[in-house]
């Protein structure tokens, strides 16, 4: 999609009753909604986090900007996010958090990134955060730099591509409570996404869906 038709269509997202949980469950890990359906939220204080879910232009086509983290002893090593990380008592809020650390991670100025809208939370049992995503854009085309330590590298996605059901796919994988199991995600530009972001990205396209 030419960028200038998806501004014509993304301030229609602000009066969207999002899916929320409906679309986040299409794309939990089998073993994570029983670890959600256990966990008591009143017994536990999660750790905050917000990312930012930005699209921009490249080549005058609409484009979402993911993060492939750097390769390291932690729950989320070497996986597809967003750029984004946990809140910092300096943060005026959580729309804040996420315009600092995109600013951070990937070099895109805070005065170059429009806040359309908070979009729904998602917990994240093994690392204990509750991660708030907002919706965002440039108007201008990126030439993005890393925040070496933290990025290894920047996976540009297409809005058609992102739409396209041909990239939904099941996967069997490794993770942090299971050896072997099947789990949802997308597939896209030769990465396998799936967990919290696959959630995230499900509540996006959906939502997209409803406006395009």
């Amino acid at each position: 999609m030419h960028f200038d038709e998806f501004l014509k269509y993304a301030p229609k997202v602000l009066n969207i009753e999002l899916p929320a949980m409906n679309a986040h469950a299409k794309m939990v890990p089998p073993n994570r909604a029983e670890l959600l359906k256990k966990t008591d939220f009143a017994k536990i204080t999660p750790k905050k986090a917000a990312v930012m879910m930005l699209f921009y232009p490249k080549e005058s086509q609409t484009h979402l900007a993911l993060i492939l983290r750097t390769s390291y002893n932690g729950v989320h090593s070497s996986q597809i996010a967003f750029p984004g990380g946990k809140v910092e008592p300096e943060d005026i809020d959580l729309s804040h958090t996420a315009i600092r650390e995109t600013h951070e991670e990937i070099g895109v100025h805070p005065a170059d990134i429009n806040l359309v809208r908070a979009f729904t939370e998602v917990y994240i049992p093994p690392s204990n955060y509750m991660v708030y995503p907002f919706l965002g854009y440039s108007e201008s085309e990126q030439s993005f730099e890393l925040q070496e330590d933290e990025v290894a590298g920047i996976v540009e996605l297409s809005l058609v591509d992102f739409l396209n059901d041909k990239n939904l796919t099941t996967k069997t994988i490794k993770t942090s409570y299971s050896e072997s199991i099947d789990v949802p995600g997308f597939y896209v530009n030769g990465h396998f996404i799936w967990g919290a972001t696959a959630m995230m990205l499900s509540e996006l396209k959906e939502t997209l869906k409803m406006v395009l």
